[in-house]
């Protein structure tokens, strides 16, 4: 008999407990996404000081014992006695949506607002030690899992007019899978804080290792910069960013504008330094209002017939950074990845409207070249249309419609199957005779598909080995993509472990990261390990799959067989199913995209056609085997 449901069934959380017992609901995740979060929290309230005039360097620490520390020269929180009878700090510290921030007087625009801020961090924290510095004392606390240790005591003294706050915390490993930070990740975030807080110097050290690792950010320029730095290694149409910043009824926008050479947009939102990475009202009212501006420009200037450009046409090629301040910003979501002020979208699509059709009548050569693009795009995606179009029929037709040498499984349940993608017809026939019939699917290709990046969207979908691909995934792409019709749970990239594989590789990731990125974002594109060699000894076989595996493992057993595998097409059907087939002995690799603009950028810079940032991007990896992004 199950337990009585009454009142006494109802558990009130007091305090930060509600955060312990379901973490997710306050930061996202307890995986390594949500450990980052714990960081941004930190630092976004430092970067409010900054907001506010009071603060003009940030400094991110990873420390050897793998806590972090965030020191600003801000204000200090207060120490002052609350109404509540404990001290400012510690309400700071232990209450939920306790903070400055809620009244407009000592924060007129924060990005800390909608956030859960130190206090979700606190009660997520094995141990949590803050330190202010303020009215020429040094204060000091410390928490454990979010309940003081004791009262706040003075630990030292110094000048009146050093102040700021320093906090140092211990992600609680009873929360998170993982406890490593990673410098990447934190650097990009805080790299896009600079940008948005011209002047303001934000740096970032790993003290981990013995020799420490360090990035300085201080950009004078602002968004302006910012988008000059996403198109570093791409070919610009203008020089100079187009630039405006623009305020309706306490709300501040500023938009940023390059054109460049290439089919792709980009568009970056931020509310008040947060990354809005699913967009929301500013980003459509962004959209609405340069559509309306180019069309009226072109009309005006008689580029045009009688047809209207597309908003995928005035945006081909776009990179833009639209970043507002609002003082009541509404997120959907509890980590703001969306805006969902209403208003918003009207201020911002009055703003740029006005904004941009000015800077059109009084630039006309940078005017006539976006035209002129939107123009050759709206041709050319007429007869991308009528290619997807085909791709869309050919998925229509169904299995008798696949490509021909695809050799699908039996299963038809998209929730077990998988499809590997191979390289050629000899490791596809290996492929062939070592896979699950029932559930492992293998579509070999003809070698190198076509580089996405620097070819016409026409040709992309006018090739056969890309139309194949298509098809046999199931989803098509673009704005004909439809999740719903994915045929296979896992889209396995399986390359040979040399360079051309390599090269092969990051030429299918390219594909999907531009014409599919949301069977990234679901979490379907995996690429498989294969081993680099067989080390047999005794007659047991060994697999490894990096040159240090290899010398630690003869280190260990000594003396031994080793076999180098120069690709796929040399090992036998039970080899390869062992090694990379088997679900129960292989190494997979999900392909996540932790920040949308350094992946850009990485994709630009490999496989675009500015050589210069590639030259110097191998020449500083040529060791390192593998690029997060």
């Amino acid at each position: 008999m199950t337990e009585q449901y009454s009142a006494k069934s109802i558990k009130v959380l007091e305090g930060l407990e509600a955060v312990r017992k379901r973490p997710a609901m306050y930061i996202g995740s307890t995986s390594k996404d949500g450990l980052h979060h714990l960081v941004y929290e930190i630092v976004d309230n430092a970067v409010d000081e900054a907001q506010a005039g009071e603060c003009t360097k940030i400094e991110v620490s990873i420390n050897k014992d793998e806590s972090l520390t965030v020191v600003d020269d801000g204000r200090g929180i207060p120490v002052e006695k609350h109404s509540s009878g404990k001290s400012a700090l510690e309400v700071v510290m232990t209450k939920l949506h306790a903070g400055g921030k809620f009244e407009n007087k000592a924060y007129q625009i924060s990005g800390g607002l909608h956030g859960v801020g130190v206090s979700c961090v606190n009660a997520l924290s094995e141990k949590l030690v803050v330190q202010v510095k303020r009215k020429g004392k040094i204060y000091e606390q410390t928490y454990l899992r979010g309940n003081p240790k004791g009262k706040i005591k003075i630990v030292g003294n110094t000048d009146k007019n050093d102040t700021g706050t320093i906090v140092t915390f211990w992600p609680d490993k009873d929360i998170f899978s993982t406890l490593v930070f990673d410098f990447s990740v934190i650097s990009a975030r805080v790299r896009e804080l600079a940008f948005l807080n011209p002047g303001v110097q934000i740096v970032v050290k790993d003290l981990r290792k013995s020799e420490v690792k360090k990035d300085v950010f201080k950009y004078d320029g602002g968004i302006s910069e910012f988008v000059k730095w996403i198109n570093r290694s791409k070919t610009i149409l203008h020089s100079k960013p187009i630039y405006f910043k623009k305020e309706i009824n306490s709300t501040i926008l500023e938009v940023a504008i390059q054109y460049v050479d290439s089919y792709k947009e980009n568009i970056f939102g931020f509310v008040n330094t947060i990354n809005t990475i699913e967009g929301g009202t500013h980003i459509s009212g962004f959209k609405t209002a340069l559509t309306r501006a180019v069309n009226d420009y072109a009309s005006k200037k008689a580029m045009l017939k009688n047809e209207k450009l597309s908003g995928d046409d005035v945006r081909e090629g776009l990179t833009a950074v639209i970043s507002i301040r609002i003082k009541d910003p509404q997120f959907e979501g509890q980590t703001k990845t969306k805006l969902g002020n209403s208003e918003v979208k009207g201020y911002v699509d009055s703003m740029v409207s006005v904004a941009l059709s000015e800077y059109l009548e009084e630039n006309p050569v940078v005017a006539n070249k976006i035209v002129s693009k939107a123009v050759d795009s709206a041709k050319a995606r007429s007869a991308a249309k009528k290619a997807r179009d085909l791709v869309r029929r050919k998925n229509v037709i169904g299995f008798s419609g696949m490509p021909g040498k695809l050799t699908d499984c039996s299963s038809k349940k998209m929730e077990r199957t998988e499809v590997y993608i191979v390289e050629g017809d000899s490791a596809g026939g290996t492929a062939k005779n070592a896979r699950d019939r029932e559930t492992q699917a293998i579509l070999p290709l003809k070698g190198k598909i076509l580089n996405v990046e620097k070819a016409n969207p026409v040709k992309v979908l006018s090739s056969e080995e890309i139309t194949n691909l298509i098809t046999a995934i199931g989803t098509n792409v673009k704005e004909n993509f439809d999740l719903n019709r994915l045929r296979y749970s896992k889209i396995i990239i399986m390359t040979d472990a040399d360079v051309d594989g390599q090269h092969i590789a990051t030429l299918l990731l390219t594909f999907f990261f531009r014409y599919v990125p949301e069977l990234i974002e679901n979490g379907n594109i995996f690429v498989a390990m294969s081993p680099l060699y067989r080390i047999r000894k005794s007659g047991k076989d060994n697999y490894v799959y990096s040159n240090e595996e290899l010398e630690k493992v003869l280190a260990k057993i000594g003396k031994a067989d080793v076999q180098r595998f120069k690709g796929l097409g040399e090992m036998d059907a039970k080899q390869l199913w062992d090694t990379t087939m088997n679900p129960k002995t292989r190494i997979l690799k999900k392909i996540s995209i932790d920040d949308s603009i350094r992946a850009d950028q990485v994709f630009s810079m490999l496989m675009g056609e500015v050589v210069g940032p590639r030259r110097k991007f191998i020449e500083q990896n040529a060791n390192i085997a593998e690029v997060d992004i």
